[in-house]
């Protein structure tokens, strides 16, 4: 059942050989002389169009052996089926094939012609009613094959995106627990130190102290079960304290190798930030560096640090070679720096160096937050 419906043509492809059979059986009925057998083989090469997509190779030989031995005077319906099957030869099949199937029409038409005095006229009929309708066939195939791959890679893109802002995403939580757990460590400590240097006298003090002490252990114990899910088998957790903005110094002059000078330039008056939105500014500056070191080919970055008393402006600019790709589709690491400034409600965006002269420049704005 299974090996008879695979040779079961398209609904499409059979109705239209069954027009093709109609018109054939319908111009033996006119005046003329020939005899029974013509548009018995002619049906049966018309009905052959509709496995023309499966078997364009073979169905454009019955077409073309069937159209010489049934049609010395040239009917429509014959020709235009071979027109049909130029057309299907072109877009089914790829070279070399596709020239062979050019060939399997083309050359016998032309040897016919010739047998029977050639005229010029009969190459020209060739090239507009073959050659043409195989070449439509060609270029219609490459355009559907160039749009089925930009499809294709569209959505590769959007997968390989979506990984990349899930794996950032859980790289910035597992920062953060870093940062909260710090902190509630400290607070932690500090709050058993206070407790204990209380008297007697302070009995209550103390009981309230011990509760928050109790209550910030458990919080800590709860972010490390929760951080385990967040963890790679084998993972440990970091040791190292998270970056800063005070650590961009060094960064700026570890960028700077024997092709590419870094400079740091710093506007306004510093303010302190929250552990997460230091650490974000400076994952923001790094990325800035790693695709002027990576990518572009500069000899030159630069990067800007603004304060004012509402946000904080990083721009990291360069003059490489500038974008392959349109600004909005950025690179991988830029998924991630949108991922950290949309945690603190500030905007991002990657676009070409202004001037005109090649280069690129990251652009990140981050609202800081009012005193408590």
């Amino acid at each position: 059942m299974t090996r008879l419906a695979a040779l079961k043509p398209p609904l499409l492809d059979a109705c239209i050989a069954a027009v093709f059979v109609a018109l054939t059986l319908g111009e033996a009925f006119g005046p003329s002389d020939a005899p029974w057998w013509r548009p018995v083989l002619g049906a049966i090469a018309m009905a052959s169009l509709a496995w023309r997509r499966r078997a364009p190779l073979a169905v454009a030989a019955i077409v073309v052996a069937v159209n010489i031995a049934t049609n010395p005077e040239g009917q429509f319906t014959t020709l235009l089926s071979l027109v049909l099957v130029c057309f299907t030869v072109g877009y089914e099949t790829r070279p070399p094939q596709s020239y062979a199937g050019l060939a399997i029409v083309i050359v016998p038409f032309l040897a016919v012609s010739v047998r029977d005095s050639f005229e010029f006229s009969d190459a020209a009929a060739a090239l507009v009613f073959f050659a043409g309708p195989w070449a439509v066939g060609q270029i219609t195939r490459q355009r559907a094959a160039a749009t089925e791959e930009a499809l294709a890679r569209a959505a590769r893109l959007e997968v390989e995106a979506a990984r990349i802002a899930q794996e950032e995403r859980t790289r910035i939580a597992r920062e953060l627990h870093d940062i909260v757990s710090h902190s509630i460590s400290v607070v932690t400590i500090q709050t058993q130190a206070v407790r204990r240097r209380l008297g007697p006298e302070q009995a209550r003090e103390a009981e309230d102290l011990a509760a928050v002490e109790a209550t910030a252990r458990e919080a800590l114990a709860e972010m490390r079960r929760l951080f385990g899910v967040l963890r790679s088998s084998g993972e440990s957790a970091s040791l190292a304290p998270q970056p800063g903005l005070s650590e961009l110094d060094r960064l700026v002059e570890q960028a700077t190798t024997g092709d590419l000078t870094a400079t740091l330039h710093v506007e306004g008056e510093p303010v302190e930030l929250s552990p997460g939105l230091d650490l974000a500014a400076y994952r923001i500056a790094q990325e800035g560096l790693t695709n002027a070191l990576r990518h572009s080919g500069a000899q030159h970055v630069r990067v800007s640090l603004r304060w004012t008393p509402a946000r904080l402006d990083i721009e990291v600019a360069d003059d490489g070679r500038g974008l392959s790709d349109p600004p909005s589709s950025g690179g991988h690491g830029l998924v991630g720096i949108r991922e950290r400034v949309a945690l603190y409600g500030g905007t991002v965006r990657l676009e070409p160096a202004p001037g005109g002269g090649g280069g690129t420049r990251l652009v990140a704005h981050l609202p800081l937050k009012g005193p408590e």
